[in-house]
Order: structure tokens, then C-alpha cells, then sequence
């Protein structure tokens, strides 16, 4: 089987990420016209990385990753932060997703980061085949802005 493609997404990747990045979700309900309105911005920033992965008979994304590079004082410098993997399920498997994190790691490497770390309540046992490693509990609290920019 040949080797999964990634490549950085592009705003023309809209169509095929919005069913990924909305069945993602479980605790939340993505809403179309938020995904619309984050995509450009997300492409835009430099401290994001936004990926896609294809597969060998085309360059539609079959599977897409979102993480950030950003300092802190724990690891006396930046960590990557995977927010989000995302693989269409029928696709699963195949090797996508881990091309997908090696591709992060990469880029989390090239950006001076300490180590890559992210959050999983399902897959812990696909990120432990790669090598990770349970560190911490991971809390959150919804806040009453849902999301949604509000005037201070």
C-alpha cells in the first residue's frame, strides 16, 4: 500500500473537512458557520498547524489534524498541543492518522517544542501504539459564551 500524503489544508479543503471536523465532536455540536469562520483563520496563523491527509488515488482529505505551538514555563520552553485527529472512519487502519501525528511531531520539532501532548477519552490505545504515554487528567469547564466572541 503506498504512503499516506499530508499536506498543510487549504480553503478549498472546506467541503470535505466540515463532515470530519463535525462528526469529531461528541461533547460539543459544531455548527457550520462557526467551522466556516474559524478555517480561514486557522489557515492564517503561524504558531498552527492544520493538516491534511490523502490517499493514493486522490488529493481530497481522507483525515485531517489541528495543533498549536505556544511557551510555557513547564518545559522551560514551547509545547505542541494537539487539539484535534480526525481519520473518516471507513479509512481507519491504514496509517493515516499515524502519518498524520508523525507529520506533527515534524513540525512541533522544527518549531523548537519540548514535547507533543493532546487529550483522548477513545483512541488512548492508537496514541500508545506510537509511543505516548498517559500523563494527566484532562478537565474542562464550558463557559457561558459557548464559544461565541463577547464585548468586555
Amino acid at each position: 500500500m503506498p504512503s499516506p500524503t499530508v499536506r498543510p489544508a487549504r480553503a478549498a479543503d472546506a467541503e470535505a473537512l466540515w463532515p470530519l471536523a463535525r462528526d469529531f465532536a461528541t461533547s460539543f455540536r459544531p455548527r457550520r458557520d462557526a467551522f466556516d469562520d474559524t478555517l480561514p483563520a486557522l489557515l492564517a496563523r503561524d504558531d498552527t498547524l492544520l493538516a491534511v491527509v490523502t490517499g493514493p488515488a486522490s488529493d481530497a482529505p481522507l483525515g485531517y489534524l489541528l495543533a498549536s505551538v505556544h511557551p510555557t514555563f513547564l518545559a522551560n520552553g514551547p509545547v505542541c498541543w494537539v487539539e484535534e485527529v480526525m481519520v473518516d472512519p471507513t479509512h481507519r487502519g491504514r496509517g493515516l492518522g499515524a502519518a498524520l501525528m508523525a507529520h506533527a511531531e515534524r513540525w512541533a520539532t522544527a518549531r523548537g517544542a519540548a514535547y507533543v501532548s493532546l487529550a483522548s477519552r477513545r483512541a488512548g490505545c492508537f496514541y500508545e501504539t506510537l509511543g505516548y504515554e498517559a500523563s494527566a487528567t484532562f478537565y474542562r469547564r464550558t463557559l457561558p459564551s459557548g464559544g461565541r466572541s463577547v464585548a468586555p
